[in-house]
C-alpha cells in the first residue's frame, strides 16, 4: 500500500505541472476551481492534502484527469544523462575512468561502458558468468586486449568481441586512449 507522504507529494507535483503546463497562475487556479490561491499553494507544495471535493474542482479547473491524476507519468521520449552526471566505477583499473552509460535495469545482461585511459591504464578482470562476452571499440590511440591465451593490438575504428567468461584485460599501449565496451551476459 502506498503511504501518505507520497501520494501527496504524487499529488501535488501532478497538480502544480499541470498548471504550469497550461500557463496559469496560481490565482487564476484559485478563480477557476474555487479554491482559495493559498490551499492551492499549499496542495502544490505537499503541505495540505486536498478533500475529494477540492481535488475535484481543482482538476475540473485545470482540465486533467481525476481518475489518472495519480497514474505514474509517462517515459520521457528521450532520456538524456549529461556526461557530467554519468556514474563512474572505481578502483577497477589502474589508469582508467569508467563510466557507465547503460541504465541500471540491464545490469547483468547487457551493459554500456565508456573507457578512458591514461598513459599506461590498464583494466583487468576476472571471469565473468559462463557464456559472457564483450564487444570492445576503440575511438581514439591503441589499446592490447587480452582474452584467456589469445591477444590483440587495436587501433582506432577497430572492434574486438571475445569471450569474457575467463581472465581477460585491456591496456592503453603507452599513450592515451579511448574506447567503447559493451558486456553482454549468457
Amino acid at each position: 500500500m502506498t503511504d501518505q507522504p507520497d501520494i501527496t507529494a504524487r499529488l501535488a507535483t501532478a497538480l502544480r505541472e499541470a498548471r504550469r503546463a497550461r500557463g496559469l497562475s496560481l490565482d487564476a487556479v484559485a478563480k477557476l476551481s474555487g479554491v482559495s490561491r493559498s490551499m492551492v499553494s499549499q496542495i502544490e507544495r505537499g503541505e495540505s492534502s486536498p478533500t475529494v471535493a477540492t481535488l475535484w474542482n481543482l482538476t475540473r479547473a485545470l482540465q486533467v484527469d481525476f481518475a489518472g491524476l495519480l497514474d505514474a507519468p509517462a517515459p520521457p521520449a528521450i532520456e538524456v544523462v549529461r556526461a557530467a552526471a554519468a556514474p563512474t566505477i572505481a578502483g577497477r583499473g589502474t589508469g582508467v575512468t569508467i563510466r557507465i552509460l547503460s541504465p541500471p535495469e540491464t545490469a547483468g545482461s547487457h551493459e554500456v561502458y565508456d573507457l578512458d585511459f591514461a598513459p599506461g591504464g590498464r583494466l583487468v578482470s576476472e571471469a565473468h558468468g559462463p557464456g559472457w562476452r564483450e564487444h570492445l571499440t576503440v575511438i581514439a590511440g591503441s589499446l592490447h586486449v587480452a582474452s584467456g591465451d589469445a591477444a590483440e593490438l587495436l587501433h582506432p575504428g577497430d572492434t574486438a568481441r571475445y569471450p569474457a567468461d575467463r581472465p581477460h584485460r585491456i591496456e592503453s599501449t603507452g599513450g592515451p586512449a579511448r574506447a567503447l565496451l559493451i558486456v553482454q551476459g549468457a
